[in-house]
């Protein structure tokens, strides 16, 4: 399969990039340090259209589509990979399940902001025994006349503390039913932000719902399936993740191969040993096949295909690649990539919570096996 960016994408790629290096790069050790994304940077994205990229036009968005979001969501991350996060949970899932399953009233009314960037939107499926096993949501959601009155708890919502928006999974008479609810409404409520090893910037916060009342039409899709929809949501959460992983892997693989010129060990660049040079190939190559399924997969997805098995593949191999590029770049660097005055260290915390959020990386393999058995092995 041969991939080619068309002009308009390459525009997007570039003004991202641009936009990267001049208002993100900048202040990402800040972002990190103070455990908050600037409400200035949020909005300047927003203006830009990167909140809304992969979406119609129709809805407010940049009618890129998913090859579009990974685009940006690569050159996002090479600089902030909280900020990539940010943009994943209000986008890849939280605005995106109302695009899946919502009607032309509900994207119009609840799509067409988040896609603006005048809203912020989250996703609230976790809860505290419903981690990786999501079916098991105790979360309530019953009909009370014309609205529907929602109790319970969820954990590790990205945005949820910042969140306009948020798309909600609870169970009702009939199973895993999604809603939208508005955070403004009595009774919503989000705890203190967590305090994580990385992605210190992306704001991670448990939510409490008491009695709290939405509109009967507010329901996403059908009562009872839910379920469906979230899967279907986190497959392109998943993809979005591998893009997020290879910006990152492509930077550190940059900052190691520039590194690695100008530190000299006996009385030579280290660049000439060949214990470093077997890491950076090591590095390379994975970044090489990241690139290759991540656009492979974001097309077949533009394109309606079924890529359930496809985006397991690429959350997995992206970030077990991610944490072993981010490994090397450390060692390559030596004492200083373990300081903090340079960026790898906060490459190498925020890389880990990608084996585990979106669904575990042993949750990934159980679909990828399934699909295989299913198929007896045929691709």
């Amino acid at each position: 399969m041969q991939f080619i960016l068309t002009e308009e994408q390459k525009m997007l790629r570039d003004m991202t990039r641009d936009f990267v290096n001049k208002e993100i790069k900048p202040i990402a050790s800040q972002i990190d340090a103070e455990e908050k994304i600037p409400d200035d940077l949020i909005k300047k994205m927003g203006e830009l259209g990167f909140l809304g990229v992969s979406f119609p036009e129709e809805y407010g968005g940049g009618g890129f589509g998913e090859v579009g979001y990974c685009l940006m969501q690569e050159e996002i991350a090479r600089g902030c990979m909280s900020t990539a996060t940010f943009i994943g949970a209000h986008q890849s899932i939280g605005a995106n399940a109302i695009y899946i399953g919502g009607t032309e009233d509900q994207k119009k009314k609840y799509l067409t902001p988040l896609a603006k960037g005048e809203k912020i939107g989250a996703f609230c499926l976790t809860e505290a025994q419903a981690g990786s096993d999501s079916f098991n949501v105790k979360t309530r959601a019953k009909l009370d006349g014309n609205e529907w009155v929602i109790n319970g708890e969820k954990l590790w919502i990205t945005n949820g503390g910042i969140a306009d928006i948020v798309s909600v999974f609870a169970r009702t008479d009939k199973g895993v039913t999604a809603f939208i609810v508005e955070t403004d409404r009595e009774g919503f409520h989000a705890g203190p932000a967590e305090k994580k090893m990385g992605i210190r910037g992306s704001t991670t916060n448990p939510i409490t719902f008491d009695n709290v009342r939405i509109p009967k039409e507010n329901i996403i899709g059908t009562d009872g399936r839910g379920f469906i929809l979230a899967m279907k949501t986190l497959d392109a959460g998943r993809l979005g993740l591998g893009a997020a992983c290879l910006g990152a892997s492509k930077v550190l693989l940059e900052m190691s191969a520039q590194y690695s010129k100008q530190r000299k060990q006996f009385e030579q660049a280290i660049s000439h040993f060949q214990a470093i040079q077997f890491m950076l190939a090591e590095m390379a190559t994975m970044i090489y096949a990241m690139e290759s399924m991540v656009y492979r997969t974001a097309v077949d997805y533009d394109n309606k295909k079924d890529i359930s098995k496809q985006s397991a593949i690429v959350k997995l191999f992206c970030s077990e690649s991610l944490d072993k590029i981010a490994d090397h770049a450390v060692q390559i660097h030596g004492g200083m990539g373990y300081s903090r005055e340079l960026p790898v260290e906060r490459y190498y915390r925020d890389s880990r919570i990608n084996k585990i959020f979106e669904g575990t990386n042993e949750i990934q393999k159980g679909i990828i096996a399934r699909e295989v058995l299913k198929r007896n092995g045929v691709v």
